[in-house]
């Protein structure tokens, strides 16, 4: 089987390369699809002192006001400080910066800081902890067409990664291209 000189210089992910007449033509891996999100804010809760039950305490906060949050990442520096960042709706964001300037001082955060204008985009498939790679492909992709990830959470089977929201569409076109969907 031979291709046309022109499909040559298609570029197509994968796993594994294979070479028809010359040509190198990779296979894309197989996922569960795809999610995004769109008119979401971005807020972080930044340098608090690292103790047990400080997120719990932010998130229940929001909680208790009806405040959906659907991605959430926390990390402990070096230097023992928990910085939690999540998204929230856009209409939300003023209610959780009201909200986090009480609870700020009760968990003893240096900073709340936010950002307007994101959404994520997220892939799923079943166990992604078994099949190694797949996040850097997911990261590369995004890197190609330019966009910067500012948040990833990862779980069994979905990766989510939050980026500039008027970036979406560019991001999931990246991923069609990256990755092969179910029919």
């Amino acid at each position: 089987m031979r291709l046309h000189p022109d499909l040559c210089h298609a570029t197509l992910r994968a796993t594994a390369e294979h070479y028809i007449g010359g040509c190198s033509v990779v296979k894309k891996v197989r996922i569960g699809g795809m999610m995004h999100s769109s008119g979401l804010a971005m807020v972080g809760v930044l340098a608090m002192p690292s103790r047990p039950g400080l997120a719990g305490k932010i998130l229940s906060t929001l909680g208790e006001h009806s405040i959906n949050v659907p991605f959430i990442v926390q990390i402990v520096d070096q230097n023992g400080h928990d910085h939690v960042v999540f998204c929230v709706s856009s209409p939300d964001l003023s209610a959780v910066l009201d909200l986090l300037q009480d609870v700020r001082y009760e968990v003893q955060a240096k900073e709340v800081v936010h950002e307007t204008n994101v959404g994520t985009v997220s892939i799923f498939g079943p166990d992604f902890r078994q099949r190694p790679g797949i996040a850097g492909q997911m990261f590369a992709a995004l890197g190609r067409v330019g966009i910067n990830i500012k948040a990833i959470s990862t779980s069994m089977s979905t990766i989510t990664c939050v980026i500039q929201g008027d970036r979406v569409r560019d991001a999931l076109k990246a991923l069609e291209e990256t990755f092969e969907f179910p029919c």
